[in-house]
């Protein structure tokens, strides 16, 4: 059985949609939500599927081994980061190397790094004047949205695009594409 540890900050959307396509799986298994925010609406969105929430403060993530031993004590095989904020520091990408994994809501390189998410992204990718969007899973390593990428999946901006309706494509991308690429990796690694 492989063991995958969800990172997230936020809303849970994608998280759920990850536990949901996982659940009747009998060679991968969520085994562990870890946050750094004890009110993020994901922690609620898990609840029903019965997985440990792991909380953890910034300070810990980065300046202890509190976060590693964890990810080890439930023996995790890749880490995924839906909709977590914070840079993932360099003891736990040593730790887990080619084996955590971001989406990111832009055809990568472009509209990356820090600051760059959500409605941050969709907004500069209009004002940019683009004519393609998408959706990016990628690799993490010590630079934000910088490592390898795994899979892009794009689309085409319509006349007047708004950042909402935009938005809303890319979580549609999202929630197609991200647990199918999830499963393709987690099922390449060696254990």
């Amino acid at each position: 059985m492989k063991k995958i540890a969800v990172f997230a900050s936020g809303n849970g959307t994608n998280a759920e949609n990850i536990c949901n396509y996982f659940i009747n799986n009998k060679n991968v298994d969520v085994v562990l939500l870890a946050t750094n925010k004890k009110t993020a609406f994901v922690v609620e969105r898990v609840k029903k599927f019965n997985i440990p929430v792991f909380y953890f403060t910034k300070d810990e993530l980065n300046n202890s081994s509190v976060v590693q031993k964890k990810l080890l004590e439930y023996s995790v095989d890749l880490i995924v980061l839906s909709g977590f904020l914070l840079r993932v520091p360099e003891n736990i990408i040593s730790l887990f190397p080619n084996k955590i994994i971001n989406i990111h809501p832009s055809l990568l390189p472009k509209f990356g790094g820090r600051g760059m998410y959500g409605k941050n992204v969709c907004r500069s990718v209009i004002d940019a004047k683009e004519v393609q969007s998408g959706i990016t899973i990628h690799y993490v390593n010590n630079n934000y949205d910088e490592g390898n990428i795994i899979f892009q999946e794009s689309f085409s901006l319509v006349k007047n695009e708004s950042v909402e309706s935009l938005l809303e494509k890319i979580r549609v991308l999202e929630m197609r594409f991200f647990p199918a690429v999830i499963e393709r990796v987690i099922n390449s690694l060696s254990v």
